[in-house]
Formats: C-alpha cells, structure tokens, sequence
C-alpha cells in the first residue's frame, strides 16, 4: 500500500506541473519477450516534459514507472515463485546548454529506484550521464559522453557515442552506442525506424537468497527492432515495435556485483504496442 502510494503522489505531483510547460507527452507501453525457458512481459508508463530557459538552454524531466512480470514456463516445482514480479520508479531529469552556437552539452541525473515488492531506502541508485555534441554540418552532428548505466544490467560507467547524419527531411541517421536508430517518415502522420540497442536493467531483491547470497536480479540483451508510429487524431499517436532480442541474459548477482546463477534463459523476440498524448 505503501509502494502505490508513492507512486500515485510522484505522478499526481508530476501532473499538477504540466500546464505551466511547453510541451509534454504522457505514454504507456505493453511488452512480451518470451524466450525458450521464460517469458518476460513489462506495462511502463511515463510522462515528459520540457521547458526552454532563455534561448540557449532547456530542461526536460521523464518520470516513468514500470512493472516487470517473468513466467517461469519450464518450472512445475515453482521453484522461483519469489521472483516473479519486479518494480521500478525513476525519474530522469536533463539540462541542456549552448557553448557556442555549433557546440551544446547535456547533463541528466537519473534517480531510481528498482525493487520486488518491499520498496526500501536502499533500493536507491543513481544514474547519469554527460554529453557533448559538435555540429559538423547542417546534416552531421557528432556526439561524444560517458554516463552510468545499466545497459549492461548492473550500473556501471559507459561510453556513449553517436553519428547522427540527417540525409533530407524525411530520412534521419543515428549510428552509435548504446543506441542506433535509422528513421523514415513518409508524410506527417508516418514513421518507420529501424533501431538497435544496448539495454538492461536491475532489480534488488527483497531478502537476500541464502544459497548464493544473491541480493540482485539483471538483465541485458542487445534488441534489434522494426518501430512503426502512426499520428491517429489530433495529439494521439499508436506505436508498434517488433524485433529479437541477442545475447539476453538474466542473472542473479551477489552484493559485489558478481554473478553467483545464471538462468540461461536463451534469446526470443520481442512485440511491443503503446499509446501516447503529445502535444
């Protein structure tokens, strides 16, 4: 009861902010990834907004809550019945700036917290990041930071680079790490986007597991995937996405990080819809 009303405060707090901003989105998505030993399905809902300060910097702030469910489909001894239900609550804040009129940097902290059911002050972590982008062109844009992240499941301090080249109004190019993007938009209401990602996560687990001292549970994969959004009416838009996700992993890990079980739970697809308001 606890944890839902947190949640509800966060969301009713982030909602009352919304009409003094510039714009904001609110979305939420549906999506399975099953796989030769489990099925992971995962409902996330989030809202966005933006504000410009003065002409040269802008903040935006995504608070976002997401449900993780895992079905154990090859267990009749349901041998991991307490784990199958992860949360999290993260709130990622971003400020951006001018250097000069060709150079910008953007700083984003990334409070969150991951948990079972038992929402606790340790289940606090904070993530981040620090980029800098150099327009080359009036087509190229060179981006070039580190942040910690869990795309590798755990936390840990990552490169983050990217070469984004837009061939003409309808054609965009993002080649980089952890994310690769390529997208088409036919007219105003279509778009077609081609995507690769490096991604993960991690959840605390509520009591640490006496056989291996596991005290956390991570995920990773890298996902390839065909996205679709269609401009339905107005500010509402539908969004699918259907891809594979390679080299998934699901682990449990000790306090030191260090992998004490591995699932094996093998790679699967992935099929996703969602729904957003964008104005």
């Amino acid at each position: 009861m606890k944890v839902r009303f947190l949640i509800c405060s966060l969301f009713l707090i982030s909602f009352l902010g919304l009409k003094a901003q510039e714009n904001f989105s609110a979305t939420v998505n549906f999506k399975t990834e099953p796989t030769d030993k489990i099925n992971f399905s995962e409902t996330d809902v989030a809202v966005f907004y933006q504000k410009k300060l003065g002409t040269k910097s802008k903040i935006a702030n995504t608070l976002e809550y997401s449900n993780l469910k895992v079905n154990y489909e090859f267990n009749p001894y349901n041998f991991y019945a307490d784990q199958d239900k992860f949360n999290q609550v993260q709130n990622k804040f971003e400020y951006s700036s001018e250097i000069t009129e060709k150079t910008k940097w953007q700083l984003s902290l990334i409070p969150t917290v991951n948990f079972q059911s038992k929402l606790d002050f340790s289940d606090l972590t904070v993530l981040g990041s620090l980029t800098v982008s150099q327009q080359l062109s009036s087509k190229i844009n060179l981006i070039v930071g580190a942040g910690r992240t869990s795309i590798f499941g755990a936390p840990k301090i990552t490169p983050i680079v990217a070469f984004d080249y837009k061939m003409n109004e309808q054609t965009d190019f993002k080649i980089g790490f952890p994310d690769s993007r390529i997208s088409y938009s036919n007219n105003a209401r279509n778009q077609f986007s081609l995507t690769n990602s490096f991604n993960g996560n991690f959840y605390h687990l509520d009591e640490t597991n006496t056989d291996n001292n596991a005290e956390k549970a991570v995920l990773s994969q890298m996902t390839s995937a065909l996205e679709y959004e269609r401009n339905v009416t107005g500010n509402w838009f539908l969004n699918f996405k259907a891809g594979y996700d390679f080299n998934k992993k699901y682990n449990l890990l000790d306090k030191s990080d260090h992998k004490v079980y591995d699932y094996n739970s093998g790679n699967g697809y992935v099929l996703g819809i969602g729904i957003k308001y964008k104005q």
